[in-house]
């Protein structure tokens, strides 16, 4: 199969079973929120620490009478402030501190490393099973719970490869370098470009290598002969994939900083991740497949692209509306947890709300409607995204995000100079904001209970597939509640209430 047939498969699939696959695309932007428990339970156990160790009341006591940092950009002004309020912080870097915050690192990547193999096997499980016309959820779950251990040997292959190339170039560039330094200087040209050649050939490999253990049903050595043959059997078709991906990273990057100064960012991010890697991922498992004689692709959809939009969109909000009614208890649970996080905030800033105000007439100085509005969307459209995915991670990370979100939300109300101000600025997007948020945590919690009941046998692959396809929909009819709220924010928020306060 020649590129450009490949291509049109890759989007005649993607257009045709979006909610069959983008669900473990959505999945892998909640990664970092299931990570970063490792960091919270390490905060935690801190805080914890040092309020049991009355170390936080000496420090509440010592920062009492501080003023606030000078309003000044006079660098030895704030210099001078910061050198009179660290004397009070010192007595925190305690060795539990230290021990708790190191722990806290290393389970962190650890979580990250694991979730990532465990998602990226059900994202390429699910893209081979959508190829060959079965369910791609089903098949993408049962990939990440019987490939992950797999995909993590590959990325240890590859990190050791990358290891290896490097250290033996320096080796050659330093022996060369002692016995002559002309001698040296010509090595290391030598080696820049058999590196560039190495660095080329490992990354190709190990591009097609995850492809070859789901097509082949393999293990780590098979997926990597596998690949391996491939490219020596079609070095075009791989070349040509690599100039793709090549050309996709650059035009996505590109985009994002042409467009950052619009405020697309969290956008362009977004889109990254459920648009360009599942399209790449279609297009080298669609070239490998092929290779192999064991893809049919499906025929593009009838329906036209703007058909499908406004389809997509209205099915988005009927399974949202659908969502809310049904899982009453689920979104008590949120809603508690982030007013419960939220008064935790209060407090625990409050102390500090004379040393370290804050000002939402401060935060909206240079506000431009349209680059707040599209910021406010891209970011808490990716924030809703992450949370209700990550409960697939056993409930306890969407709650994490949610309390995370409390806390933030919390201490800023306790920091601020006018409260009724920032009151006033929050309510008109408010009300559509944070019950869309509430109604992520709640979809987070709904999704662990069914993963939850699947792991113990209660619940079929079918079913979980089913909820992390209700969870894609609910999902879009999220992006319209929150695209009107950045509206709000944007151009009515920070205006309507100035003539009244």
């Amino acid at each position: 199969m020649d590129l450009s047939a490949a291509i049109t498969a890759t989007t005649a699939t993607l257009r045709r079973r979006p909610a069959d696959l983008l669900p473990f695309y959505l999945l892998g932007t909640a990664v970092p929120v299931i990570a970063r428990l490792g960091t919270f339970a390490a905060l935690t156990g801190v805080y914890l620490h040092l309020e049991l160790t009355g170390r936080l009341a000496t420090l509440r006591e010592a920062l009492a009478g501080v003023e606030p940092p000078p309003e000044t950009q006079d660098p030895e002004a704030l210099q001078a402030w910061g050198e009179g309020v660290a004397p009070a912080f010192e007595p925190l870097a305690t060795p539990t501190v230290g021990v708790l915050v190191a722990g806290g690192v290393l389970v962190t990547v650890a979580l990250a490393v694991l979730a990532y193999a465990a998602v990226s096997a059900g994202q390429l499980s699910a893209v081979i099973a959508s190829l060959r016309d079965e369910r791609g959820l089903v098949g993408g779950i049962a990939g990440a719970r019987s490939r992950w251990l797999t995909f993590l040997g590959l990325y240890v292959a590859e990190l050791l490869l990358w290891v290896a190339v490097i250290a033996l170039g320096s080796i050659a560039i330093g022996a060369a370098s002692l016995a002559n330094p002309f001698l040296g200087a010509a090595v290391a040209i030598g080696v820049l470009l058999v590196g560039f050649l190495a660095v080329a050939l490992v990354r190709i490999l190990f591009a097609f290598a995850p492809v070859a253990v789901v097509v082949d049903d393999a293990g780590v050595v098979g997926g990597i002969e596998g690949a391996g043959g491939f490219v020596r059997s079609n070095p075009v078709d791989a070349a040509a994939y690599l100039v793709v991906a090549i050309g996709a990273v650059v035009a996505v990057a590109s985009v994002a900083s042409g467009i950052a100064f619009l405020g697309g960012g969290a956008v362009v991010a977004l889109a990254s991740a459920v648009v360009v890697a599942p399209a790449l991922d279609l297009l080298k498992t669609v070239l490998y497949g092929d290779y192999r004689e064991t893809v049919d692709p499906v025929s593009p959809p009838e329906a036209g692209v703007r058909a499908q939009l406004i389809g997509g969109l209205r099915r988005g909000w009927r399974e949202l509306a659908g969502f809310v009614r049904s899982t009453p208890g689920s979104h008590a649970l949120a809603l508690a947890v982030a007013l419960g996080f939220g008064a935790v905030g209060w407090v625990a800033a409050a102390p500090f709300a004379e040393m370290a105000p804050t000002s939402i007439e401060g935060r909206l100085v240079g506000h431009v409607p349209p680059v707040a509005a599209l910021t406010f969307f891209g970011n808490n459209w990716g924030v809703a995204i992450a949370t209700a995915f990550s409960g697939a991670g056993l409930v306890v990370p969407a709650l994490s995000s949610l309390a995370f979100n409390g806390l933030a939300l919390g201490a800023t109300a306790a920091l601020e100079e006018n409260l009724l101000a920032l009151v006033a600025f929050v309510v008109p997007h408010g009300i559509f904001e944070i019950p869309a948020l509430v109604v992520s945590g709640a979809l987070g919690v709904h999704l662990g209970a069914v993963s939850w009941r699947a792991i113990r046998g209660r619940a079929s692959r079918g079913q979980f597939a089913d909820t992390l396809e209700t969870a894609f929909w609910v999902t879009v009819g999220l992006g319209i509640l929150l695209g009107v709220a950045a509206v709000i924010e944007g151009f009515v928020s920070p205006y309507y209430w100035r003539p009244f306060l």
